[in-house]
């Protein structure tokens, strides 16, 4: 979790010479959703328990697909359109296990990890948007 702009090439240098492929997702600030016009995002967050809820993803997907380095990194604050709002780097010596790594930890985070969004709109109305709702550390897992 940060507060700061991300570098996305940071993450992806965490690769080494054992990997044969190294994958980078990243997620960016749109200027609408479901047909309104967005001028910015909010992120909040419950670091701590984001923080470990974070590091169980990856250690998931560690144990799932053949990986080396597995960085994600997700701000909070306000973004404006085009910023970066999470950036995740997975290493493998094989394609296919980055791919599915990467996958598996966007999805997870989406769905387990204390984040909530809440779209600043042009015409000056803001709503939090639904997402799931963390479950409990250790279950579900």
């Amino acid at each position: 979790m940060t507060g700061d702009p991300i570098d996305p090439c940071e993450l992806i240098a965490a690769a080494d010479g054992t990997d044969g492929a190294a994958l980078l997702f990243v997620g960016i600030v749109r200027d609408h959703n479901e047909g309104r016009e967005v001028g910015h995002l909010d992120y909040q967050a419950y670091p701590e328990m984001a923080e470990t809820v974070l590091r169980n993803i990856v250690a998931e997907a560690r144990s799932r697909w053949e990986t080396g380095a597995v960085s994600v990194i997700h701000r909070i604050g306000r973004l404006e359109i085009g910023e970066v709002s999470v950036a995740i780097a997975v290493s493998s010596p094989h394609r296919g296990d980055a791919y599915s790594a990467s996958r598996y930890v966007i999805e997870e985070l989406k769905k387990r990890v204390p984040i909530w969004k809440r779209e600043g709109y042009l015409d000056g109305e803001s709503e939090w948007l639904r997402g799931s709702t963390p479950q409990p550390i250790g279950e579900g897992s």
